[in-house]
C-alpha cells in the first residue's frame, strides 16, 4: 500500500531509552617503573626529604706479614629525595550520580588511578637522562641487539651484579629491537644462537630476556621532543629511588551549593636517582616515525 504514514524507532525515539553497555576504558599503560627500582616508605611527620646515605665500594691490599694495616677514611655519600604531589581531580553532578546506570565514582577512580600510576612511571623514566657516565647512541640511529649487549658489559664491567638488571625502552624503540633480532621482522635467525628468542619475538612480539636480562616496554615514557626520539636505559635497581609517602589515594567530598560530589585523585612521592654509574642512558631514534 503505498504513502503509508510509518511509524518507526526514529518518529518514536522519546519512548526508546538508549542501552547503556559496560563502559569502556580508553586503555593506559599500567605501573611497571614501581617494581624495577629502589623502594621506600616514608612514615608521616619524617619531613619532605628523605635521605639514602651511599657507601662507595672498597678496594682491599695486599699485605706483608707482621706490618701495621694503614687506615684508610671510609665516607658516604648522600642521595635526597624531595617529596612532592600529583593528582587530578573533578565534579560529578549530582544528575549523573543519581540517574546513571554506572557506578560513575568508581569508573573515574579506576581512571584517576591508572592516570597517577602512569605520572610515576614518567617521573622515574625521566631519570634515564641523569645516567651521564655510560651512554649509547645520541639519537639518530636504531637501537641493535648489539646495543643492549654494549650495555650490560659496561654495568657489569664496575661489578654490578646482574640480578637487578633491565632495560626499559619506548615500544617504538622496542620495534627495532625486534626488527633486528628477525630480520626485517619477516624471518628468524638460524644458526646463530638467536633461533629460540627470534621464534619468541615473531610469535608473540615480546622481546623477554636478552643479554641476561629482561626487557620491559614503556609508553609513558616521553621523547626528547623530537618524534621518535627516547632515552631509555639499561640500569641496576639500585640505580634509582621511588619513595612513597602516601600512596595512590581517591577521596570523594560533597559540594552541596554545586549539586555535585569532588573526586580527587592523588599520591605524594619522590624519585632520585641513587647512583648513576649503575644505569646505561640508551638515546635511540625509531626508524618507524
Amino acid at each position: 500500500m503505498a504513502n503509508e504514514i510509518k511509524s518507526t524507532t526514529t518518529t518514536l525515539n522519546d519512548l526508546l531509552s538508549p542501552i547503556v553497555q559496560e563502559a569502556m576504558f580508553i586503555a593506559n599503560e599500567r605501573s611497571l617503573m614501581r617494581g624495577l627500582v629502589k623502594n621506600y616508605s616514608v612514615p608521616a611527620n619524617a619531613g619532605k626529604v628523605l635521605q639514602v646515605p651511599i657507601y662507595p665500594k672498597q678496594t682491599a691490599a695486599a699485605l706483608t706479614e707482621a706490618d701495621d694495616l694503614t687506615p684508610a677514611a671510609v665516607s658516604t655519600n648522600v642521595a635526597n629525595i624531595t617529596l612532592a604531589q600529583a593528582g587530578l581531580m573533578t565534579n560529578v553532578s549530582d544528575l549523573s550520580l543519581n540517574h546513571s546506570e554506572s557506578n560513575v565514582i568508581s569508573d573515574i577512580g579506576r581512571l584517576f588511578g591508572e592516570a597517577i600510576a602512569a605520572k610515576i612511571d614518567a617521573d622515574v623514566m625521566a631519570l634515564f637522562d641523569s645516567f651521564t657516565t655510560n651512554v649509547l647512541g645520541d639519537g639518530t640511529a636504531a637501537i641493535t641487539v648489539e646495543d643492549i649487549f654494549k650495555a650490560v658489559a659496561k654495568l657489569r664491567a664496575r661489578s654490578i651484579p646482574m640480578e637487578g638488571i633491565v632495560c626499559v625502552l619506548h615500544p617504538e624503540i622496542a620495534f627495532d629491537l625486534k626488527k633486528n633480532l628477525t630480520t626485517t621482522s619477516t624471518n628468524p635467525f638460524v644458526g646463530n644462537g638467536q633461533s629460540d628468542l627470534s621464534n619468541e619475538a615473531m610469535r608473540s612480539g615480546i622481546i623477554g630476556s636478552l643479554a641476561g636480562i629482561p626487557v620491559y616496554e614503556n609508553a609513558s615514557m616521553a621523547n626528547t621532543g623530537t618524534a621518535g626520539d627516547y632515552k631509555g636505559a639499561v640500569f641496576h635497581r639500585d640505580a634509582i629511588g621511588l619513595a612513597i609517602a602516601e600512596d595512590i589515594k581517591l577521596e570523594t567530598q560533597r559540594d552541596a551549593s554545586m549539586r555535585a560530589t569532588e573526586i580527587v585523585g592523588s599520591a605524594t612521592y619522590g624519585t632520585s636517582v641513587l647512583e648513576e654509574t649503575y644505569g646505561c642512558e640508551m638515546h635511540f631514534d625509531s626508524s618507524i616515525v
